[in-house]
């Protein structure tokens, strides 16, 4: 019955340091794509042309719209996956963005959370799973 129990908990903070690699691994590789984007994107000013109100029971979000000229001169419009409350910028604000030089579509504005926000949020989830299935398998081993 020890054994079981034993193998059980092994199992469990294995399986903790699995998926800590793993998001550690995605998170690097965003971290990549970032500092890619960075080296040979195109680096241009956007307009926020709206805000998009989002209703919840929490309160309102706002998620801002942003217009932008790619290299062809044609206008391109981006919207921001964060949503925020206060809102982060009003209607008319100028935004510095880089986007892909081959897909416009690929865009990120240049700020800290724009540009590194899955690599953050991917390391801080991935910190205490690789501590605690790390820790516990040194302690195990020795």
């Amino acid at each position: 019955m020890a054994a079981k129990k034993y193998t059980m908990w092994l199992w469990l903070y294995a399986s903790f340091l699995f998926i800590g690699l793993a998001l550690a691994y995605v998170a690097v590789q965003q971290y990549q794509k970032t500092q890619k984007l960075l080296l040979e994107g195109i680096r241009t000013t956007a307009v926020v042309t709206q805000l998009l109100t989002n209703y919840d029971s929490d309160g309102d979000t706002y998620t801002p719209i942003f217009e932008f000229k790619d290299r062809s001169n044609k206008v391109q419009t981006y919207k921001s996956p964060i949503s925020s409350s206060p809102p982060a910028y009003r209607v008319g604000d100028k935004v510095k963005i880089i986007y892909d030089r081959k897909d416009s579509s690929v865009v990120k504005t240049v700020t800290f959370w724009g540009l590194y926000r899955v690599s953050v949020i991917l390391l801080m989830v991935a910190s205490p799973l690789l501590v605690l299935g790390g820790s516990y398998l040194l302690y195990t081993y020795q």
